[in-house]
């Protein structure tokens, strides 16, 4: 899932961007209303975490662009005001939740992560190939009826692959899926997680790689 954290205030800005990645996230951080239109002008995002009271172009005004363009991504407004009234703007807007600050970490994962299910690109909730199977959801994973015990990039990757079914994927197209913009695009670590991932699977081969193409699931 590809979030985008729009934040004035940068300890809770980068706070936030760390927390999420470490549920398995590819997240972009940035600290004004213009550096988000932006971003949302080159990404295609599946959520955008949005502080409402932003300097230069308005948590607002940038909730109503997003709405404009259909882009498909899903709005989670934040603001340090929490009445009704203002929970009844947000959403005027066109957010699709508010969350009020002070906030649970763990209630913002749990709405980003239901959110990202409704978003445009959103996958399904249970996801097969073979004997393999990922449920979203419950964020876990079974090979043959065996749990497996994976990391959240690992998970992330397993779930990109198994997204794009039988078709080819390419490494740049993993990094920039469960990455995130500061991805040095030199890394080994699409490889270095695709070779986990493999021996946590186990025999037979799930994930083949392609010469000079990339990553495919499924029997040879």
């Amino acid at each position: 899932m590809r979030v985008l954290v729009v934040e004035d205030f940068e300890v809770l800005a980068r706070s936030i961007g760390t927390g999420l990645r470490r549920e398995g996230m590819a997240v972009d951080v940035v600290l004004d209303g213009g550096d988000a239109l932006d971003h949302l002008a080159v990404t295609r995002y599946d959520v955008v975490v949005l502080d409402r009271d932003l300097p230069g172009v308005h948590g607002d005004d940038v909730c109503r662009h997003i709405v404009a363009e259909r882009s498909g991504s899903r709005v989670l407004m934040l603001t340090a005001a929490g009445t009704v009234k203002d929970r009844v703007d947000g959403l005027g807007f066109g957010a699709d939740d508010y969350l009020p600050k002070p906030f649970d970490f763990s209630e913002l994962v749990a709405r980003v992560r239901a959110l990202g299910r409704r978003s445009a690109s959103a996958t399904p909730p249970i996801l097969r190939a073979g004997d393999v199977t990922l449920d979203s959801g419950r964020r876990v994973a079974f090979r043959a009826g065996r749990r497996l015990e994976l990391s959240p990039k690992e998970f992330a990757v397993l779930e990109c692959l198994l997204t794009v079914g039988d078709r080819v994927i390419s490494t740049e197209e993993i990094l920039e899926r469960v990455w995130d913009e500061a991805a040095d695009p030199f890394t080994t670590a699409v490889k270095t997680t695709i070779r986990r991932l493999r021996v946590k699977l186990g025999d037979p081969p799930f994930i083949h790689t392609v010469r000079e193409a990339g990553y495919r699931i499924g029997d040879r």
